[in-house]
């Protein structure tokens, strides 16, 4: 899966988290993206049975999205809290560089800093 994709489906995660309903329009004011490229995106996720778009336009993600939603989103609060404890940075650092990391790094770093941090 591409990064960008990993992103669409930890944004919706989060909107289903603060909101009952998530349209594209709401992923796409989130991430900043254009409209059309967040309709593409969440086709291809459609496709690949990560989410489902009710005919309302309602994103709901299927058991395998949430899986890898979830991943995704353990991923960056953990990488988060490492560079904060362990950087030194501000959140607001951390945050971004997490968000940056999480599409990268190896099953088995990431399994290294969960044991470092005691998670």
């Amino acid at each position: 899966m591409q990064e960008s994709g990993e992103m669409y489906l930890e944004t919706i995660l989060v909107l289903k988290n603060k909101n009952e309903f998530v349209r594209s329009i709401d992923v796409a004011k989130q991430l900043g993206f254009s409209k059309p490229s967040v309709s593409r995106g969440i086709g291809i996720l459609k496709s690949d049975g990560y989410i489902i778009v009710d005919d309302k336009g309602y994103i709901d993600l299927t058991n395998k999205g949430k899986e890898k939603a979830n991943s995704i989103y353990e991923k960056h609060q953990i990488l988060t809290r490492f560079l904060m404890n362990t950087a030194k940075v501000t959140r607001e650092t951390a945050e971004d560089d997490a968000c940056k990391i999480e599409h990268i790094i190896s099953d088995e770093v990431f399994e290294g800093i969960k044991k470092y941090l005691n998670t």
